[in-house]
């Protein structure tokens, strides 16, 4: 065997022998990250947030909203908020309104990464908003013993990223969601919310763009929301807070600065467990949350113009447990349905969705159950774009269906 290897290493090319290119190299800049479509591209568009037909411009727009309580659609009070603002006004009016209320996680002392707890310290002292260690199993497991210790105690942690969450996994899962039921309804962790900024940001990659819900939809005992814009994000914010289970708070980090609002000032709530219709339509049912709604709504612009298709979309809000009625109504009306969230297509919330709809809709149904999703591999940092459902994937989602 030696004598083998050195015979064959007798036959590696001396430097001087080995041929080289003719042509030099070309030399260019790396790309980090993906972006937009080519400059030609028909659907795949930048997202014009500030046209939305899904977020408030106006405050005559928010105030006509009929699930805000009337005191507030009649005091007319607004201000233009981004998502992170909002998230951060609804921190503010809990821990004034709850004096047992503490908020906690890494650098949330300093306004956190993405300053949602901006100038709460100042306002309510080090006892009640505070920075932890940099250790997530950690900060679920205090808030757990803190929301135990008092049936009125109310702990709100923030895990700095969702991708971050899974040391904390156990805590989540095996304790605060097993609370309640272990203590045959003596005592539990109810106050607990658990906040965490999720989902794709154009360069995230592998550890800050990942969709991480479908792991919690599968523990009975919790809650899990995800707002679409700045509006829904204080209501359903406020409201987690105040529920009385532990609730998974999912903040879709590219809305944080994108998305804008006329946001009412005064505290309120938006109903958890509850979809919201914001497109009515007769031929196909799309169902999404999150940032991909302002896809979908592309998507069904241009099957509108290009197909005659009249689309009904629905922002499922609560995504554990999802409101299976206006789901089923709406999917018995069309006759169609379609799924899409950023998370990978196997085991994602869409699957359950699916076979729910094809359990209770499938006499009404004119064509399969179509999800369009992330694709099952990690999230790479040149391919993001490529990765999440794009307008052409869901445009050609609705073509199918309707055709099939």
């Amino acid at each position: 065997m030696r004598r083998k290897a050195v015979s064959l290493l007798c036959r590696v090319p001396r430097p001087s022998t080995i041929q080289r290119p003719l042509v030099a190299p070309i030399v260019s800049l790396p790309r980090y990250y993906s972006s937009h479509g080519p400059p030609n591209a028909k659907l795949n568009l930048p997202i014009q947030y500030n046209t939305s037909t899904y977020l408030s411009h106006t405050a005559a727009a928010t105030l006509a909203n009929p699930e805000l309580p009337s005191s507030i659609r009649t005091s007319g009070n607004t201000a233009r908020q981004n998502l992170y603002q909002s998230i951060n006004s609804a921190l503010s009016t809990a821990l004034s309104t709850d004096e047992r209320a503490i908020l906690f996680g890494e650098d949330v002392a300093f306004g956190g990464v993405f300053r949602c707890s901006t100038n709460l310290l100042d306002k309510f002292g080090p006892d009640r908003v505070f920075n932890t260690p940099l250790n997530e199993l950690g900060i679920i497991g205090f808030g757990i013993g803190y929301a135990a210790h008092h049936e009125a105690n109310t702990a709100i942690a923030e895990i700095q990223f969702g991708d971050y969450v899974f040391p904390a996994f156990d805590q989540i899962v095996n304790e605060a969601a097993k609370y309640r039921y272990r203590g045959a309804g003596d005592f539990n962790c109810g106050g607990l919310t658990i906040r965490m900024p999720v989902m794709g940001v154009g360069h995230g990659a592998l550890y800050h763009s990942q969709s991480p819900e479908a792991f919690f939809c599968h523990v009975p005992g919790l809650k899990v929301v995800v707002p679409r814009g700045p509006v829904q994000a204080k209501g359903l914010l406020l409201a987690s807070i105040r529920e009385r289970n532990p609730v998974i708070f999912m903040e879709p980090k590219i809305l944080y600065r994108a998305t804008v609002e006329e946001v009412p000032v005064d505290d309120y709530e938006l109903p958890l467990e509850k979809a919201e219709v914001l497109a009515k339509g007769s031929d196909v049912t799309i169902i999404s949350y999150g940032t991909t709604m302002y896809t979908v709504e592309m998507a069904a612009k241009a099957a509108k113009e290009m197909l005659g298709a009249s689309v009904e979309v629905i922002d499922l809000r609560t995504i554990y447990p999802w409101d299976k009625v206006t789901i089923f109504e709406s999917v018995k009306k069309t006759g169609r349905c379609v799924i899409v969230h950023e998370a990978t297509k196997s085991g994602g919330v869409g699957g359950e969705i699916a076979a729910c709809v094809q359990e209770e809709c499938f006499l009404r149904l004119e064509a399969p159950v179509s999800r369009v999703a992330g694709f099952d591999a990690p999230m790479g940092l040149i391919f993001e774009q490529f990765n999440l459902p794009d307008v052409a994937r869901i445009f050609d989602a609705i073509k199918k269906t309707l055709e099939y």
